[in-house]
Order: C-alpha cells, then sequence, then structure tokens
C-alpha cells in the first residue's frame, strides 16, 4: 500500500503559486511593508506609538502621497460589522460599512484590511498607506503562506499589493497596532461607532441557514397537509405530525 497519503502536516499546502518558495510578498518586497506593534506595559513606549499615530495622520492630510486607512470590527448576535475611514489630502473621509453573518473573526478583519487597501490603492497619486487597526496580529496573516484557512482573503490582498509595488519602488505600506482602550482619536471614533451600532436579526434564535433549512421543511409539510386534505384515503389513515416542540401540527382520522 502507498501511505504517502497518510502524513500528518502542521498545514495544508499552498494551492496559489503566489505562496511558493521564492514568489511571496516577504521574497519579492521585503521592505514595502512593516509592523509597529505597542508594548502596552512601557507608558513611554505608548506615549511615543501615540505621537507617530499623529504625526502620520497629519502627513496624510498634508501630502497627496500619504493615505490613512483607520478600522475597527464588533460582534453582536453572530454579526459582525467592519467600518473604515479612509483619509487623505484635500478628499473627504470615505466611510464604508460591512456587515457579515457567521464568520470567523480574523476572516472579518482581513476582509476589512482587504477593502481599506483597495479603497487607497484606487486613490491617485497615492505611494504610502498606513493602516491603523487592533487587529495587527490579522494583519501579519497576509504574509504568512501557511495558513490555508485564510488564504480566499490574503490572495486577494497580496494581489492588490503586488500592483501597487510594482506601481513604483518607493510604494509602501505599513501597519499600526491601535487597541481601543488607548482611545486615540480617530481610532475611537470607529470603535465607538461599531459598538453602538445594533443591527438586530429577524430570527435571533437561528443562523440564516438553519432558518432556511426549516423554512424549507415547513413548505414541504404545508404542501403534504394539502394533497392529505384532498385525498380520498383522508378518512381512513390516522396520521400524526409534531413541530419542533412536539406539539401536535395536525391530524386525520
Amino acid at each position: 500500500m502507498n501511505n504517502r497519503c497518510n502524513e500528518n502536516f502542521s498545514s495544508f499546502p499552498s494551492f496559489n503559486c503566489e505562496f511558493s518558495l521564492g514568489n511571496k510578498l516577504i521574497d519579492i518586497f521585503p521592505n514595502c511593508f512593516s509592523f509597529h506593534t505597542l508594548n502596552k506595559k512601557n507608558n513611554h513606549n505608548i506615549k511615543s506609538h501615540l505621537w507617530y499615530l499623529n504625526n502620520i495622520t497629519i502627513q496624510a492630510l498634508s501630502d497627496s502621497l500619504s493615505v490613512v486607512v483607520v478600522m475597527d470590527t464588533s460582534i453582536k448576535n453572530q454579526i459582525t460589522t467592519l467600518i473604515s475611514h479612509i483619509h487623505s489630502h484635500n478628499n473627504p473621509v470615505i466611510k464604508t460599512i460591512h456587515h457579515v453573518i457567521n464568520v470567523i473573526s480574523t476572516e472579518a478583519r482581513l476582509f476589512a484590511i482587504r477593502y481599506g487597501i483597495n479603497q487607497a490603492t484606487y486613490l491617485p497619486n497615492a505611494n504610502q498607506i498606513f493602516v491603523i487597526t487592533d487587529s495587527i496580529h490579522a494583519a501579519k496573516r497576509i504574509f504568512n503562506s501557511l495558513l490555508h484557512l485564510y488564504q480566499i482573503q490574503s490572495t486577494s490582498i497580496s494581489y492588490k499589493l503586488r500592483k501597487f509595488f510594482k506601481k513604483d519602488d518607493n510604494n509602501f505600506i505599513e501597519f499600526w497596532n491601535c487597541p481601543s482602550n488607548q482611545k486615540w482619536y480617530l481610532y475611537n471614533i470607529i470603535d465607538k461607532e461599531t459598538k453602538k451600532f445594533s443591527l438586530l436579526s429577524i430570527f435571533l434564535h437561528k443562523s440564516s441557514w438553519d432558518f432556511n433549512r426549516e423554512n424549507k421543511y415547513d413548505n414541504i409539510l404545508n404542501s403534504w397537509k394539502m394533497v392529505f386534505q384532498a385525498s380520498d384515503n383522508k378518512e381512513r389513515y390516522f396520521i400524526e405530525l409534531l413541530d419542533d416542540d412536539c406539539q401536535d401540527c395536525w391530524q386525520w382520522t
């Protein structure tokens, strides 16, 4: 017996050629992106970090080459709300909001980053993108080719970044961590919006799949009911059907 498939792997293999060895973003454009995390235990580090965020914002408002993307996500009742604000020189703030149901939080955050990068790269003359988020760990997954679960999002982001980096050798993107508890003013605006926004599902106790499935079964039962009511065998047989709560739906004798 050939046991070549009976092995344990730490992750799925990369299916997209852009994740092959030597063809990854980290191989081709190692100096075009960077991550800036925050040490919450060091007060001096926090003040310095927020000072840099303020300078980045001032630069984006005064320089047509810079774009600042600020984003946040919130999950309530299985509904994920994603909000992003894009700040650029002499342009009104681009505000977007998305709602997603039953999705992994990391994938939702990657989608928010993906959308923000798409919007930023569409702006003319932009060659410096600053992504400010509390999900710096999700952003790092863009450049990790071993995470098969998120390759749909990371592949799309990778494709956009490749085009952006190839467009100009000076183009770059920076990811800045900004936890909500620091209440940095631009991030704090979005954080409040995501938390106060309440989108109520019509069927709070069901997922959309469960509801669609039950609705399908209800239609089938109603169809059977009509058939039985018109059947010549209605008075010859005893039929009892129960609903989810074990209550009689109907019976014929």
